[in-house]
C-alpha cells in the first residue's frame, strides 16, 4: 500500500483519477473490497485503479459516481484519462475532435476511428503489437464519446470503396463494422458517403486527410504518417484540402446510394444482409 500513500495527483490525469477515487471511497468509509462489491467489480480492480495501474472505464466511472455521490466527477475525469493515454503525437488531434463543430474526413483504406467498432479497433491496433490491447482499444473507443455531447459535431466521412473490401479482422468483424456504418442512416450529424471504384482518378489520391472546423478558431487540416501526425492551419493547405474535399463529395455516391452499396457488399462479401 506504500504506492497509494505517495500517489501524486498532479502526475497525470490517471493519477488524479486514482487519488480522487480513493478520497471519495475513504470518505464513504468503504474498503476497496466493499466498494468493488457495490460496483460489481473486484476489490483488486478498485485498488489497481486507485494506484494508477489500471485504466478506469466509463461504465466503472458511472457506477462509482452513483455509489460515492461524487456529482459526476469521475465520469468527467475519465475522458481526460483516456485522452492522456493516446500516443503523444495524437493527443492534440483528440483535442481537436472534442472542440470541433464539424469534422470532415476522407479515408482511403479503413473506417475512421470515430466510427470503428470494438472488434475492428482490436484488429487494427493488434497488427504487429498486441501488448495492452484491451486498454488501447478502450482508449480509442473513448474518443467516440464526442457524439454524446449536448452539441455533438457534424461528422462527414467519405470512404473509399476499397475500405469496404479490405477484410480487417475477418468476415464477421467486417459484417458488424458495415452494419455499424448503416446504423447512422437516420442520424443527420453522422454521414457516410462511399467513393466508388468507378470514380477513377480522384482528388484524394495523395492519401487520407481530416478537416476540423470550429465556431471561431481557424480551420485545421490533419494528415498522418507512421507514428506521427501533422495538423496545420496554413491557409493555403486548408484552401487546397477544402477544395479537394468538395470534389471528393461530388464524386462520391449520395448518402442513400452509399448505404445501398454498403448493404450489397455486406451481403455479397460477408454473407449477411441487414434487415
Amino acid at each position: 500500500m506504500t504506492h497509494v500513500n505517495v500517489l501524486d495527483p498532479g502526475a497525470s490525469p490517471l493519477d488524479y483519477y486514482g487519488f480522487e477515487l480513493r478520497r471519495y471511497r475513504e470518505a464513504a468509509g468503504l474498503t476497496q473490497r466493499q466498494l468493488g462489491e457495490i460496483l460489481n467489480y473486484t476489490g483488486s480492480l478498485v485498488g489497481q485503479i486507485e494506484t494508477a495501474r489500471k485504466l478506469p472505464t466509463p461504465e466503472f466511472s458511472q457506477r462509482a459516481d452513483a455509489a460515492l455521490n461524487t456529482g459526476g466527477l469521475l465520469s468527467r475525469l475519465v475522458a481526460l484519462v483516456m485522452r492522456s493515454q493516446l500516443p503523444a503525437w495524437f493527443q492534440q488531434v483528440a483535442e481537436l475532435e472534442v472542440r470541433a463543430m464539424e469534422i470532415c474526413t476522407f479515408q482511403t483504406h479503413m473506417v475512421h476511428g470515430l466510427l470503428q467498432t470494438k472488434e475492428y479497433v482490436r484488429a487494427v491496433l493488434g497488427v504487429l503489437d498486441e501488448t495492452n490491447l484491451d486498454d488501447r482499444t478502450a482508449v480509442r473507443l473513448a474518443r467516440q464519446c464526442i457524439f454524446e455531447k449536448e452539441e455533438p459535431p457534424v461528422f462527414w466521412m467519405i470512404l473509399s470503396e476499397a475500405a469496404l473490401h479490405q477484410q480487417v479482422g475477418g468476415p464477421e468483424v467486417m459484417r458488424q463494422q458495415l452494419a455499424h456504418l448503416l446504423s447512422f442512416e437516420s442520424n443527420p450529424r453522422i454521414n457516410v458517403q462511399v467513393l466508388p471504384f468507378a470514380a477513377g482518378a480522384h482528388a484524394g489520391l495523395q492519401g487520407s486527410f481530416n478537416i476540423y472546423r470550429f465556431p471561431s478558431d481557424p480551420t485545421i487540416v490533419y494528415t498522418e504518417g507512421y507514428g506521427s501526425g501533422h495538423p496545420t492551419a496554413n491557409p493555403d493547405t486548408v484552401k487546397d484540402c477544402s477544395l479537394r474535399y468538395d470534389h471528393l463529395q461530388a464524386a462520391a455516391l449520395s448518402l442513400k446510394d452509399s448505404a445501398e452499396l454498403i448493404r450489397r457488399v455486406m451481403e455479397d462479401r460477408y454473407g449477411e444482409q441487414l434487415a
